[in-house]
């Protein structure tokens, strides 16, 4: 089916800005918070402006950063270094002073004081909770990213290097090498997988994250071990795409509820994989079926519906079952994220 994919965006990122919350930290249908919604969004509108060279984009998130800086930055969690990835992007082309001494503020606090479990992983502490001794998949997307650009932004090997070495402990502790699918956490307290769900949009967190991650590292045996990892998870994903074209929030489990965000990250991840030859050219239809089946699902006022919310992690898998579905910023932003690679 033929769609006017820059009508689409347009759609969708008017919709976006439009929606002005209540600033709390739980508000995930707004850009007027500085929080990982924001991060996922502020980061895909970035790649849709490198994508399309479309001015405006890039005018709409400079004024984003313009206006948090002025009003103050938030406490520092996994969650809230999610928006510094854009800015270390961002100081790599403009080399803006105030985003420099932030950047590394922000670094800095994640090598030297961000919580850690054993063996040096990144403990995923929110606003909420220290989440002691915990491993997320989420952490890859919203600190780590981030930790590596801002290595290549201050010319700090050291940055890479964490932030490699932590795509890699959480390989060894998230990915199942029974399914190829990646579990949302690991806790070292009691040694478990909590509830042993493979939830979708914990999941592609990696394979959006890591083909990018992909992109970026040299060659090696580190580039290797996480390019194979994810070319097994795009396998195991691809096995369960729903006929619809989307996958479930529990991938293994149909009887879940569809959920856009993962489908759209995922449709990113097959159909980049493919145009840098990290994927032979069969999974091309597998991310133009996401794809189309992710654009069914925007709303004639750009909303992207059949969106689950903010998921922290279920001790059962029925408890992912139960998130709400409501329009979310991120929704919005894996949306442009994954049409960064049709345009």
């Amino acid at each position: 089916m033929h769609k006017d994919y820059k009508e689409l965006y347009t759609r969708v990122l008017h919709r976006l800005e439009g929606c002005h919350g209540t600033g709390a930290a739980n508000d995930h249908m707004t850009l007027d918070t500085w929080e990982w919604p924001q991060g996922v969004a502020i980061y895909a509108m970035y790649k849709l402006y490198k994508s399309t060279g479309d001015p405006s984009v890039l005018a709409d998130i400079t004024a984003w950063y313009d206006k948090h800086l002025s009003k103050g930055l938030p406490g520092k969690n996994v969650n809230t270094v999610a928006p510094m990835l854009t800015m270390a992007l961002l100081y790599q082309e403009n080399g803006n002073e105030p985003y420099g001494k932030l950047i590394e503020e922000w670094a800095d606090w994640v090598m030297t004081s961000m919580p850690r479990t054993e063996e040096r992983g990144l403990q995923h502490i929110t606003y909420l909770e220290n989440n002691t001794q915990q491993l997320w998949d989420d952490t890859l997307y919203m600190t780590c990213l981030f930790l590596y650009q801002a290595g290549i932004a201050l010319n700090r090997n050291d940055l890479k290097d964490e932030a490699a070495y932590q795509f890699l402990l959480h390989i060894k502790y998230l990915h199942s090498p029974k399914t190829g699918l990646w579990y949302h956490g690991f806790c070292f307290i009691d040694r478990h997988h909590f509830g042993e769900a493979y939830w979708g949009r914990g999941n592609s967190w990696f394979t959006a994250g890591a083909v990018d991650f992909i992109e970026w590292l040299p060659e090696g045996p580190v580039k290797e071990l996480i390019l194979t990892t994810w070319k097994e998870q795009c396998k195991a994903l691809a096995a369960v795409q729903d006929a619809s074209g989307l996958w479930h929030t529990l991938l293994d489990q149909p009887d879940s509820y569809l959920e856009t965000s993962a489908s759209a990250a995922f449709a990113y991840g097959f159909l980049k994989g493919v145009r840098l030859g990290l994927l032979d050219e069969s999974y091309n239809a597998v991310g133009e079926k996401a794809l189309e089946a992710v654009l069914d699902q925007v709303a004639e006022d750009g909303t992207v519906q059949g969106v689950s919310y903010g998921t922290p992690i279920g001790a059962t898998q029925d408890f992912y079952r139960t998130i709400p579905i409501e329009p979310t910023a991120y929704g919005q932003g894996l949306t442009f994220l994954m049409l960064t690679e049709k345009l």
